[in-house]
């Protein structure tokens, strides 16, 4: 495969020491063979995930998302979509212009949470979004109108149906009382009931990720996969709802929130983990959760490699044996450097500007070692992540008795967008690992805003459908009785 790590950057490098820097990134090469293995794991995960029974103990959670479509491009009208996932929060306008086959941002405002409001009673906080959500409103001239609101909610829920979402618990920083156990949907509806200066219409409830797939979507009415990659990852895809066993129904398909992230937390991972990988795991926040998205996302790669080359140092194969206090602070190196240091033209003389930044006394032996540790842990990071798209797209065609399938894969985040090699060895490894796919990646925009908005439309087009149909056989019916009497 192109930019195995055992073949780059190697030039400059005296024999004996590429020799030895080898033996400690060679548990980051991994076989085609194995990342089989691996996309096969995930594969058993899949379904223990969908099961009614088994989905309780299974680390990919296969979260039903209640989106039972994907755009077909006669989506259009004026949409609100709310993002709270942090410290601030963006209400937007957006627009669906079907004739374009475009999805406009026309305007969007953020808003902050004081840190007292983030502990405070959960009234206080939605009563907040209901302020803000108003002042956006006025400002935009929309007041009046009864809009439809996409509300991407980035915490742990369980989502009951496409307008019911159930807290699990806060994270990032919230821990307001008396929202956890309780729909948030309704919190916001009661919150802006209790102003009475304005309504709002139905509500789409989304995960950012499915925002990302749905985003694309519009662009291309094939797009079924959405996947983030970034600080953390996850992905989703459309399942045949006879499959989803935790919800009723036969016919059709509902997008799965996969939460692939928590893959390996049973263990399964054990062969691949590297002794970095632990350490990375042991001290995080969270030790023992989210084991795969610890190995191949952006909040944790520069740690990877920071631990690789305080050992290397150690060993006296960098920098004379010489570490600094920054490169023994945790986190000082980050992700974003690897992508500097991997570039193809001038990463050599970013790699120089870093070290010396970090504080470190390093010649050009040192500097390509570097590079071949950054490109060894991005490389596996792409690969891991690959096999599990792989397993996805598989599992599509599958379903659906096909020889071939043909889709499009929505794609977010940072490390596929940033990093310099990345998305280029993700599709290497998804050619070989789902040779009877073909698929195509489009990189969302907005998949948070637009896409909450594009989630709202496709939920109000099928509704729609539902009530025509509906009408149709009723009248279909009352002729029938007549022609019976």
């Amino acid at each position: 495969m192109s930019g195995d790590a055992s073949t780059v950057h190697t030039d400059g490098i005296p024999p004996d020491a590429l020799s030895k820097v080898q033996e400690y990134l060679e548990p980051f090469h991994l076989s085609v063979e194995k990342l089989r293995e691996v996309s096969a794991r995930l594969r058993k995960d899949l379904v223990r995930g969908l099961g009614k029974h088994s989905h309780h103990k299974a680390p990919v959670k296969m979260l039903p998302t209640f989106v039972r479509a994907t755009p077909d491009g006669t989506e259009k009208g004026d949409f609100l979509a709310l993002d709270l996932g942090g410290t601030n929060f963006r209400v937007l306008h957006v627009r669906v212009v079907e004739e374009e086959q475009k999805v406009l941002k026309m305007d969007s405002q953020i808003c902050a949470i004081p840190k007292e409001m983030m502990l405070g009673p959960g009234v206080q906080l939605f009563d907040h979004i209901a302020a803000c959500l108003n002042d956006f409103l006025v400002s935009q001239n929309l007041k009046g109108q009864t809009l439809p609101l996409g509300f991407t909610f980035s915490f742990p829920c369980e989502q009951k149906e496409i307008d019911k979402s159930i807290l699990i618990r806060w994270t990032k920083g919230f821990n307001c009382s008396g929202v956890e156990g309780e729909d948030v949907v309704k919190l916001l509806k009661e919150a802006i009931h209790r102003r009475g200066d304005y309504d709002i219409g139905s509500v789409a409830m989304v995960n950012d990720t499915v925002g990302t797939m749905m985003s694309c979507g519009y662009r291309d009415q094939s797009c079924e996969i959405g996947m983030i990659i970034g600080t953390g990852t996850n992905a989703c895809y459309m399942e045949e709802i006879k499959n989803v066993r935790r919800v009723e129904g036969e016919d059709g398909r509902m997008c799965i929130n996969t939460e692939w992230g928590g893959f390996g937390d049973d263990g399964c991972l054990k062969d691949i983990r590297t002794e970095f990988d632990v350490v990375v795991d042991e001290t995080s926040i969270n030790p023992g959760i989210h084991n795969f998205e610890k190995m191949i996302s952006g909040m944790y790669l520069g740690e990877i490699v920071r631990l690789l080359l305080v050992r290397l140092t150690e060993n006296k194969l960098l920098f004379e044996g010489r570490t600094s206090e920054a490169l023994l602070t945790p986190d000082a190196f980050e992700t974003k450097f690897m992508s500097e240091i991997e570039e193809r033209d001038g990463g050599l003389e970013n790699t120089q500007n870093i070290l010396t930044e970090l504080g470190l006394k390093w010649d050009s032996v040192d500097s390509r070692i570097v590079r071949l540790v950054c490109n060894a842990v991005s490389s596996r990071s792409a690969r891991l992540c690959g096999a599990a798209l792989a397993t996805l797209a598989n599992r599509i065609r599958v379903n659906r008795r096909l020889d071939h399938l043909k889709t499009t894969v929505g794609v977010d985040g940072t490390v596929y967008k940033k990093h310099p090699n990345f998305s280029e060895e993700l599709r290497a490894t998804v050619r070989l690992l789902a040779p009877d796919c073909d698929i195509t990646f489009l990189v969302s925009e907005d998949g948070s805003g637009k896409g909450a908005a594009m989630v709202t439309a496709v939920a109000q087009r099928l509704a729609h459908q539902t009530r025509l149909k509906c009408f149709y056989q009723s009248q279909k019916y009352q002729k029938y009785i007549y022609i019976f009497f």
